[in-house]
């Protein structure tokens, strides 16, 4: 090969800048024995992304500075490699390093470090400030292009303009850095998940590699950091658009791209992982989420109200999946009116996934609540107020096996539930973690049939029963209760919430496209009302384009009724 460029898709920890310093230089010595010349680290993977206001503290810039400077150090050895860095870094506007403690000056940076030297520092262009993105709360942007030169083996010279993420998303970084002299394209990213941002990412950077008429090498994260999630799918794209290579995606791996000149072109060797269905992206998305939010933050284990409900069943599953069978723990809080087939089918999935299952009845403690407060509520009929004291006895016991033994409660409210307030605060809301917090009740079915279909970790396959998958969901709070006593049917709700939250629809367009004006009216007005609950909600994870965390920022006082 002329030329090997690898990838270092790793799964990176914010704020350990040692330790992943370390992680990189044990990808370096790898990349330098398999005969890389270039070894390309994702967007700010010496700290972490995003770290958000830690970028405000000078003492953290500090420290990435130091972990900067030891990595050089330990891997000046590694004779004819080029190590591309993504980091914070203090530069002034000609890119030079600057001695203040100010963060003035910040940049999403990527240095070229070669046989213990920084040879280049660039600095990202393009500061995305939407959705999931403020970066320009931390970030100043940078102004000229950077090309380095890179010796292959076979001594042939080549010239890789690098790019960090959101700059390949537009046309001037890419044709000055082809104007600069570059051969090739490396963007560094890290660029979080949501279903369909994979295929959205090739096509762009399809066009972009089209444009400059030059091959590109795209390098992604993987990992969870709280709500998002980053899929890795590094690829490799030819100057005539194809994509001549693909990761594989939710996983850590060293990605090798051989390029060999043909003419004035390249002929590129690289593997490519074949693309996955929407349900499993999402189904790995959610396992990586669960284990990097426990594993990170050092919990020993999971616990989650088992109700024998569909959403429960499903997050039992993606936990088992995410952490095995002995870090979860499901606990059945029977009610009066808890149905015996919510019983059966909740015993019969935890047996089929082998976890600690416990049942608590609380019937005793429903009634001592009822007792205290008769005299209070005398002359009033029952309502929704005694239907949220048997949730938030739920998420009492929750909370007290949490604290006693250490494990994160998982909440398994979904997102149309969330949307229209459909969950109690201090009840169902109650806990650490929201896994399907941005999954649609819609989607929720499909998971639950996917998973059942496939058995992806080892974990035991057809875990759910069939029952919890076809019967009318009910939050069992009162007799006979069902979802749809409150609620626009799921197709219907769903896709009212789509087009209004995510897509930023107005009743009036969405009315139009034939949904019945009373359900829109009803939907609009219950994910208004109902702010202030998911305020407080848990941090979920991050699966759709617009989830109801950093991407959703509206006032929860406010009289703006559109």
């Amino acid at each position: 090969m002329t030329l090997k460029i690898c990838v270092a898709q790793l799964n990176f920890v914010v704020g350990d800048m040692a330790g992943n310093a370390r992680r990189i230089a044990e990808a370096a010595r790898s990349a330098h024995a398999a005969g890389a010349t270039v070894l390309l680290t994702p967007e700010l993977a010496l700290c972490g992304y995003a770290a958000e206001d830690l970028f405000l503290r000078p003492a953290f810039i500090d420290a990435c500075d130091d972990a900067l400077k030891s990595l050089a150090a330990e891997t000046a050895g590694l004779k004819g490699l080029h190590i591309v860095v993504g980091h914070p870094a203090r530069l002034d506007a000609a890119g030079r390093r600057e001695r203040s403690v100010s963060v003035a000056n910040l940049r999403n940076a990527a240095s070229v470090l070669h046989e213990g030297r920084t040879t280049h520092t660039y600095a990202k262009r393009e500061l995305p400030n939407y959705q999931v993105f403020d970066e320009r709360r931390y970030f100043v942007p940078g102004q000229l292009p950077c090309v380095f030169e890179v010796t292959a083996r076979n001594g042939d010279l080549v010239r890789v303009g690098l790019l960090i993420c959101e700059d390949a998303w537009f046309d001037v970084p890419a044709a000055q850095a082809r104007a600069a002299g570059a051969d090739i394209l490396a963007v560094i990213n890290a660029s979080p998940f949501h279903t369909g941002k994979g295929g959205e990412r090739e096509a762009s950077m399809r066009e972009r590699a089209m444009a400059v008429g030059l091959p590109l090498v795209y390098a992604h994260l993987v990992g969870g950091q709280d709500e998002i999630v980053f899929e890795g799918r590094s690829f490799v794209i030819g100057a005539d658009g194809s994509l001549a290579g693909r990761a594989i995606s939710f996983e850590e791996t060293l990605f090798e791209v051989g390029m060999q000149r043909q003419g004035t072109g390249w002929c590129i060797d690289a593997a490519t992982d074949r693309p996955h269905s929407q349900e499993a992206d999402l189904w790995h998305a959610l396992v990586l989420g669960v284990r990097d939010y426990v594993g990170k933050n050092g919990f020993p284990g999971a616990i989650l109200g088992l109700s024998g409900g569909i959403d429960s069943a499903l997050v039992l599953a993606i936990a088992v999946d995410a952490l095995g069978k002995d870090r979860v723990r499901a606990v059945m809080m029977p009610s009066p009116y808890t149905a015996d087939i919510s019983w059966i089918d909740a015993r019969d999935m935890a047996a089929r996934l082998g976890v600690r299952y416990d049942e608590i009845g609380i019937a005793g403690e429903f009634e001592a609540f009822k007792t205290s407060l008769a005299p209070l509520f005398e002359g009033r009929a029952e309502d929704t107020t005694e239907e949220n004291l048997q949730a938030r006895i739920r998420g009492t016991l929750l909370m007290g096996l949490s604290n006693k033994f250490g494990s994160i409660v998982l909440t398994t409210g979904n997102k149309s539930e969330m949307a229209t307030g459909y969950c109690t605060l201090y009840g169902d809301m109650a806990g650490g973690f929201a896994v399907i917090k941005d999954v649609a009740k819609t989607m929720v079915f499909r998971l639950a049939r996917w998973r059942n279909a496939h058995d992806p970790y080892g974990t035991g396959a057809n875990p759910i029963p069939e029952r919890i998958i076809t019967r009318p969901p009910s939050a069992e709070l009162r007799p006979d209760q069902k979802d749809q006593d409150s609620l626009p049917e799921y197709a219907v709700l769903d896709a009212i919430i789509e087009r209004y939250m995510e897509n930023d629809r107005s009743p009036d367009e969405i009315v139009a496209e034939g949904f019945p004006r009373a359900d829109v009216d009803k939907v609009v007005r219950l994910i208004r009302i109902n702010e202030y609950k998911r305020r407080q909600a848990p941090v979920g994870i991050r699966v759709t384009h617009r989830s109801f965390g950093k991407d959703w920022r509206y006032p929860i006082t406010s009289k703006y009724r559109a």
